[in-house]
């Protein structure tokens, strides 16, 4: 006769964990750490990434679209994914798109992206950014160890490991700024080595004052940003790293964008990455974009306008009634089911309870009255785009903790849930005279798309 199993106790939670969780989200923002401790569903979806990561680390390539409905979770779902690579030890960089930060342009867009990036450059030992610095230092200190076993200078030891890079898109000079960064550090040089570590950023503004400073002809600009990225990754894996991954969000910029020229531009970059990424002309490096279905699907303004980009990122005709497909580049995330929200519900009130049942403020039958509750006054949208109930739960915690005898059924059915109408600023762009300065008002989608007809007429 087999023992019944006996369910598992939740394991206590760091009080830095807790707090750090619930006050992101108390602010309706996606936590930078734990987010494993209120992670529900999506097993498959991280399942294909971690093949990726795994694909990186053997020196292979990948590229990832991660699609959804506003509320559906992807810069959440992008924030797992990264603290997985971290884990794999893989250098992540991430950042936003916005009008200011795009993947390809000529005046200085691109390279403010790139620069974005280099700030929130992240390892395991450096997860919150900031992270150059160490990763140069462990490629000097790791080509000192070895020239000192060689008998022979540390200079000669780099030269040697970077002479793979040469032939591409800066790579010469990428040397010599290496190079100029391990004199800096054994002569005690801080100022040389600050400068090394800015050309590496993108900080540099012009071709005379890096010259000046490093001796180098070139610097990062918006024509070279993607081959800067794919220099930076082979890179990484000489200082001893699996890979490296960028991460942007919020697509949505891009479909946004009033002027076609632009659009296009950056969608012929998307190309470039993606082909890259298929045809394993890249090293080490995978890309994960997060994006809405419009900036996916529209044939007007989305990547399906694009007639190369439609045809690779059509989805599998055989996935369909319930079958998926996670091996090609698009991954779609559906919306939370109430099922999944209860249990969101169940980690949340878990986290705040420091993992210890007993410190629980709310009984189990309250979870299901506080979801009805939440149905009763805005329907669906509790769970779909649940930003705004997340946020009422846990400020219904906080006052239950600060409240010791308030009456927990009372709450609930005061509680204040709006509908989060976030999702219409995805749908709202600006004319080609707004984005010059006119004082025209930005336009719906719809309404902007046939004003550029009028244009091409």
């Amino acid at each position: 006769m087999t023992t019944p199993l006996t369910p598992t106790a939740p394991a206590p939670i760091r009080p830095r964990d807790r707090d750090a969780v619930l006050q992101s989200l108390r602010t309706g923002v996606v936590p930078r750490a734990g987010q494993h401790l209120v992670q529900v569903g999506r097993l498959a979806e991280v399942q294909a990434l971690v093949q990726d990561v795994d694909r990186l680390a053997d020196g292979g390539s990948s590229f990832r679209l991660v699609i959804g409905d506003y509320g559906a979770g992807k810069t959440f779902f992008l924030g797992l994914v990264r603290s997985i690579a971290l884990e794999k030890k893989l250098v992540v960089a991430h950042a936003d798109l916005n009008p200011d930060r795009r993947l390809q342009a000529t005046g200085g867009q691109a390279r403010s992206l790139y620069a974005e990036l280099m700030r929130n450059l992240s390892t395991r030992t450096k997860p919150d950014g900031s992270a150059m610095n160490g990763i140069v230092e462990k490629f000097v200190a790791t080509a000192k160890t070895e020239a000192q076993s060689r008998g022979v200078a540390a200079e000669v030891v780099i030269r040697e490991k970077l002479a793979q890079l040469t032939e591409m898109v800066n790579g010469f000079d990428f040397a010599e700024v290496i190079a100029a960064y391990c004199r800096g550090f054994d002569e005690g040089n801080d100022a040389l080595k600050n400068d090394a570590i800015r050309w590496l950023r993108g900080e540099f503004a012009t071709r005379t004052d890096a010259r000046a400073a490093l001796g180098v002809r070139t610097i990062v600009d918006d024509s070279n940003v993607y081959d800067q990225l794919k220099l930076f990754a082979r890179f990484v894996r000489l200082a001893g790293f699996a890979g490296f991954m960028v991460c942007l969000d919020e697509l949505v910029n891009l479909y946004k964008l009033a002027n076609l020229q632009a659009r296009n531009a950056n969608y012929e970059q998307i190309l470039r990455i993606l082909n890259d990424s298929l045809q394993g002309a890249s090293v080490g490096l995978g890309f994960v974009l997060g994006g809405t279905p419009e900036f996916l699907l529209d044939t007007r303004r989305g990547l399906f306008s694009y007639p190369a980009l439609q045809s690779r990122l059509s989805e599998n005709s055989f996935a369909r009634a319930g079958l998926v497909d996670y091996t090609g580049p698009v991954i779609r995330l559906a919306a939370l089911t109430p099922e999944d929200f209860y249990v969101l519900l169940q980690k949340i009130r878990n986290i705040y309870g420091y993992g210890d049942p007993g410190k629980y403020l709310l009984p189990d039958e309250a979870i299901p009255l506080f979801m009805e509750h939440c149905a009763k006054r805005i329907g669906n949208a509790y769970f779909r785009t649940p930003r705004t109930t997340i946020v009422a739960f846990i400020n219904l915690l906080a006052v239950l903790d600060q409240n010791p005898n308030a009456n927990w059924r009372e709450l609930i059915g005061a509680t204040e849930v709006q509908v989060d109408a976030g999702a219409q600023a995805d749908k709202v762009v600006e004319t080609e005279a707004a984005a010059t300065g006119s004082t025209t008002l930005p336009v719906s989608v719809d309404d902007a798309d046939d004003e550029l007809a009028s244009f091409k007429l």
